[in-house]
């Protein structure tokens, strides 16, 4: 999951949110052991930072009805995905950190190898409220190192397909369905496409990956990293078809790279300028605040390949983590297990807040609008691929998106490009082992 650009706030404000988390943060220099520190802070106010403002209306009610019940008052702070990272390491390097916070895949193993996040086992084991095995296993063993436990599951994600019924009414197309391949995906995003560029069929940026080419990547037999984490997957001739595909895609039925990089994906899909966007769910929310999407879009499972005839979606899930400083571990704790509970989870289904981890709940979370249909979230996880990390996800991440970029602007062939990715993941993989 990322931050969409639609849930962006200013610097200004973003820049004084940081400071408020920062200047309100119990940190006292306990690490988070000591019964003193938990007893003398246990009236002082909780700081939660997370980064999707979608979703703090609902996780506001969560905590209400967690303040009612423990006495605990907690306040969220919504800070942009970049700023937040920005803001955790500032805590890390000797600042304050937020009490409770979310923590993501790209930056897991390295927050827990370098003692930043509060050792939960103990108190998870202890717990009568969470119910680790009815979470997904990839996901608890995300935020598990050397048998020890450091955040709580918090949601699932999966990517579907969102398109615009009038403009496909308009081309006389028949609407994405589950007989789709992505052969079918491409033609219709070329016939969806103006030549005055009025309109395109879709739109994908190398920065969209969970939500954009991995999808592709992985129905189509590839792999963006082998399974030992060691070496780039960008080599793999599946890997290659799919990246191929994706680049007559740019070509054919996007609009220029100099468009996209000004205005996210979702503002043109909301504006009417393309037709068709893989989303993730975790996008649902501002797509029902827009009043032209809820008047002409609908939701469709991502199509399959017609060769592995592999629907598959990237998925990933945050977690619950609590401060290792924080001066009050054991609110802390209250409230990380309060969202982890099944009826914490099941309230975080049924506000609309996001999936839920825990099994078998997030019905709630399908339901919680009868402007879309949500059942195609519900479908992509029939064949799932958890989404590719390594301990520096975020810096060979990053080198993908700057090596794709130079095919996507046609500096380079899509097989330079790729050729360029493995070289440089594989010297960014080495450096871990």
């Amino acid at each position: 999951m990322r931050m969409s650009a639609t849930r962006v706030l200013t610097g200004a404000v973003t820049a004084a949110m940081v400071l408020s988390i920062c200047g309100c943060s119990g940190s006292s220099g306990d690490q988070g052991g000591s019964q003193q520190g938990a007893s003398g802070d246990s009236a002082k106010e909780l700081t939660v930072a997370i980064w999707d403002s979608g979703q703090k209306d609902g996780l506001d009610q969560i905590i209400a009805d967690f303040t009612a019940q423990t006495g605990v008052k907690a306040q969220i702070q919504v800070v942009t995905w970049d700023q937040y990272w920005t803001l955790l390491e500032a805590g890390a390097s000797g600042g304050d950190l937020p009490d409770v916070f979310w923590m993501h895949s790209n930056e897991a193993q390295r927050y827990m190898k370098n003692d930043i996040l509060l050792d939960l086992t103990e108190r998870v084991n202890a717990s009568e409220k969470v119910e680790m095995d009815k979470f997904p296993e990839e996901i608890k063993n995300l935020y598990q190192y050397e048998g020890k436990i450091y955040a709580i599951p918090k949601d699932v994600d999966t990517i579907a397909l969102w398109y615009n019924r009038t403009l496909f009414d308009d081309a006389g197309l028949a609407y994405p369905d589950e007989n789709w391949t992505w052969d079918d995906y491409y033609d219709a995003a070329v016939k969806l496409t103006k030549a005055d560029g009025s309109q395109y069929g879709t739109a994908m940026s190398p920065t969209n990956n969970q939500d954009g080419w991995m999808n592709m990547v992985y129905s189509m037999g590839g792999k963006v990293i082998s399974e030992d984490k060691k070496s780039s997957g960008f080599d793999d001739p599946a890997t290659l078809k799919a990246m191929n595909y994706v680049d007559k895609l740019v070509k054919d039925g996007m609009p220029a790279a100099s468009m996209m990089a000004e205005n996210a994906n979702d503002v043109l899909f909301g504006s009417g300028k393309i037709a068709m966007l893989p989303l993730g769910s975790w996008m649902v929310a501002p797509m029902k605040a827009n009043e032209y999407i809820t008047a002409n879009c609908q939701v469709a499972v991502l199509p399959k390949d017609k060769e592995t005839g592999r629907r598959v979606s990237i998925y990933n899930g945050l977690g619950w983590a609590v401060s290792a400083k924080t001066a009050n571990p054991d609110g802390a704790w209250k409230l990380v297990e309060w969202f982890g509970s099944k009826d914490g989870q099941t309230r975080q289904a049924e506000l609309g807040v996001s999936m839920s981890a825990y099994e078998g709940v997030s019905d709630g979370w399908k339901n919680n609008t009868d402007v879309f249909d949500l059942q195609p979230y519900l479908d992509m996880r029939q064949d799932v691929e958890f989404r590719p990390y390594s301990s520096s996800t975020v810096t060979w991440e990053n080198k993908i998106s700057e090596d794709l970029k130079e095919a996507w602007n046609g500096n380079v062939s899509m097989e330079e490009a790729c050729a360029n990715v493995t070289r440089d993941m594989n010297e960014i993989l080495a450096q871990e082992n």
